[in-house]
């Protein structure tokens, strides 16, 4: 008696797997047009009056697949932040980005230096409107001041980065610990002083990045 055949525990020979490439790809396409638009709204009306309904209404997306994809405004509004840091929505962590990877290797203190202070530079020039209006939100709007004070913690940890690289090469004044070093990287490269110094002063952002390079190697390597 030949064995029995399981019903579904074989395909013919000219059936083919489920290809779900395209679905991905579409979701992928309706995400972004979702951020860019959100982008758009939270710059122009402020974080705490643009409602999901005018997200959905302005990324021509349907309110369930918009809550499909972001369940909160909240998570909008941090995928909109992230996106603006590293230039795109693919899942790699700005360290983990060409531009760090190469400051983070780099054996010259000064060169180090000016490869942070270049990261540093395209990151603020991308996304310097949006963390001024995050710390705006943040003073009326709880969830903003989270994100806000989150982000605050992640920038201090990525910063402690260029510390550690610099202790590692013996290029760290002896005068700084760990923690004051990182304090001068943290205010020499927050969002704040970029802002007063490209909007206030208008400084181009070729002259930021000059001026952070210079001021960092000033204030953080031993002499000579």
């Amino acid at each position: 008696m030949p064995p029995v055949k399981h019903p579904g525990t074989l395909r013919s020979p000219g059936a083919r797997r489920y290809d779900n490439s395209g679905r991905i790809a579409r979701a992928r396409v309706v995400r972004r047009r979702v951020i860019d638009a959100a982008a758009r709204l939270f710059l122009e009306r402020g974080y705490p009056t643009t409602t999901m309904e005018a997200i959905g209404t302005a990324s021509d997306t349907p309110m369930a697949s918009l809550y499909r994809v972001f369940a909160t405004k909240a998570d909008l509004l941090r995928a909109v932040l992230e996106t603006a840091y590293v230039g795109d929505d693919e899942p790699i962590s700005l360290h983990e980005r060409p531009e760090a990877k190469r400051a983070a290797d780099e054996t010259d203190p000064r060169r180090l230096l000016a490869g942070y202070a270049h990261v540093a530079r395209t990151v603020l020039e991308r996304s310097a409107p949006l963390q001024h209006m995050l710390r705006t939100a943040a003073a009326v709007e709880p969830t903003a001041a989270e994100l806000l004070d989150a982000n605050r913690r992640q920038r201090a940890e990525g910063q402690s980065r260029v510390v550690a690289a610099l202790r590692r090469l013996g290029a760290l004044s002896p005068a700084l610990s760990d923690a004051a070093a990182l304090d001068v990287v943290y205010a020499l490269m927050s969002p704040e002083l970029h802002w007063v110094l490209t909007r206030d002063r208008n400084w181009d952002h070729d002259r930021y990045e000059r001026w952070l390079a210079e001021a960092l190697n000033r204030m953080l390597l031993t002499a000579g």
